[in-house]
């Protein structure tokens, strides 16, 4: 069963709170959601030949498509909100893309449309001299940095003074693994791959790239969008499992963009919003585990190590953020496929990348491997599990890092899974996700409430602000602790 979360619009509902039913309009007939109850449907309905079944903040909508079923968690109709809450190396070949499922039929509607698909992803610092500038786009990030509402102002000064500060330290990183991030290169292979696998399954399409934080912006990708006339878009985040920090921060700027622009709020956009589930996905990661359990001496004594990117635990505790459950069902979607496959290995999942003095999502990475040394595991294959290509994280926090730390604490033969990249049957199924979205496009509601930058018109309370937060963070930041934890956990 194929399964991704798309939803209609550049518009998750992410952290907000909504009213119980929640009513949304397509093609003139209106659907009505349940917003309660995680995975309990509240009531099925037909719509566009497709079976509708409204539940939590999801639709998933089943559709006949020839000899198979597709399958998506569908979110369609919302409004935008305002939500508070190694260089010069090609990773990708060109592969065949031959489409082995059923008929999908929307070629008759791409006759007279131009489809466009938008891949979103972190982007990174392409050589030494971006590093500190890309650090500052990073943590200007409201999403990644979340500041209390009374600290808003201190977002890019904070932003600047730790970019600074952990430039050195970065930059050193880079240059381990070639001078700059090699996501850009990997994306738009990734991108020019998906549009062939298009093509193949007669779904011409423009493939457009957004990274969050270095070029090619969003900014640069919704322009040629515009300029290229596209008439329905489907967003296609590069991250299987949703967060706030890395999914819902790109569509946040697509929110703001297509609020501001008449032509982007009446063009029909659906977003994919995870895609963990897809059997594609799960498929290809247990493939790349298979191959590389076949390298080992004694490939039935090797640990699989999951290392998922960590997130805040107050993203998942006060802001709802689903990652961690995804991740989790994510883990054990791989090893049901493994172990189908007569793969019975024992597995473990730890999250990586923490920063700063706040606590993360535990086990942490470095000091599980530790542990499973004490314990006398000796053989360790690492699978990056959030990542699906390859950049600083998984050719140097991993493969250097991680690695070292795992041959001092006893664990003698190591492997690491690599990332998916341009695998043919990953972008196979990305092709797939992206046909079966098509029919749930629409246009945004241009009945947005204010955006938060809004609220702040008002000059008088905006200085009552500035003044009390002034003094507030004056008075934290002169604090021993306050410098402590800033030089030990930041920096």
């Amino acid at each position: 069963m194929n399964a991704t979360a798309v939803s209609g619009g550049v518009l998750p509902q992410m952290m907000q709170p909504i009213s119980n039913l929640e009513t949304f309009t397509n093609n003139n007939s209106s659907l009505v959601c349940s917003q309660n109850g995680v995975r309990a449907p509240s009531f099925k309905a037909s719509h566009d030949g497709k079976q509708i079944y409204c539940q939590s903040n999801e639709a998933s909508a089943t559709q006949s498509c020839g000899s198979t079923t597709q399958k998506s968690n569908v979110l369609g109709g919302l409004s935008l909100k305002s939500h508070r809450q190694t260089v010069g190396k090609t990773f990708c070949s060109a592969g065949e893309y031959a489409y082995s499922g059923g008929a999908i039929n929307y070629q008759s509607r791409t006759a007279e449309e131009k489809v466009g698909v938008l891949l979103l992803n972190l982007g990174g610092p392409e050589t030494l001299h971006d590093v500190q500038p890309f650090l500052y786009n990073l943590f200007a990030d409201p999403d990644i940095i979340r500041l209390p509402r009374l600290f808003k102002f201190l977002q890019r000064p904070l932003a600047q003074l730790i970019s600074i500060l952990r430039a050195p330290k970065s930059k050193e990183g880079y240059a381990a693994i070639g001078g700059g991030s090699p996501l850009r290169k990997i994306t738009d292979e990734q991108a020019n791959a998906l549009k062939m696998a298009l093509e193949v399954k007669k779904v011409p399409a423009n493939v457009y790239v957004a990274m969050r934080y270095w070029h090619p912006f969003t900014e640069e990708a919704v322009h040629r969008i515009k300029t290229d006339g596209i008439t329905r878009l489907v967003v296609l985040p590069l991250y299987p499992q949703f967060s706030i920090s890395t999914t819902g921060s790109s569509i946040r700027v697509l929110q703001s963009m297509f609020r501001n622009d008449a032509h982007l709020s009446s063009l029909p956009v659906a977003v994919i919003e995870s895609w963990y589930q897809r059997d594609g996905y799960v498929r290809s990661m247990a493939d790349l585990i298979e191959k590389e359990l076949a390298n080992f001496s004694e490939p039935e004594e090797v640990m699989i190590f999951f290392s998922a990117h960590g997130v805040p635990v107050s993203y998942i505790e006060d802001a709802g953020d689903p990652y961690k459950d995804q991740m989790e069902e994510c883990i054990l979607l791989i090893m049901q496929e493994l172990k189908a496959r007569g793969t019975k290995n024992n597995h473990t999942l730890a999250y990586q990348s923490r920063v700063g003095p706040v606590q993360w999502l535990k086990p942490y990475t470095d000091e599980v491997l530790v542990e499973l040394g004490q314990k006398g595991v000796r053989s360790l294959l690492a699978v990056p599990v959030s990542f699906v290509s390859e950049h600083i994280e998984t050719l140097e926090e991993i493969d250097m890092e991680y690695k070292h730390l795992a041959l001092e604490s006893g664990i003698s033969n190591w492997g690491r899974v690599p990332a998916l990249n341009c695998t043919p049957s990953f972008i196979n199924d990305l092709a797939d996700a992206v046909i079966e979205a098509l029919p749930s496009a629409m246009a945004m509601s241009t009945s947005d409430t204010a955006s938060e930058d809004e609220l702040y018109d008002d000059p008088m309370r905006y200085v009552i602000r500035l003044f009390f937060g002034s003094i507030l963070a004056f008075l934290l930041l002169l604090s021993p602790k306050a410098i402590l934890a800033f030089r030990n956990n930041i920096l």
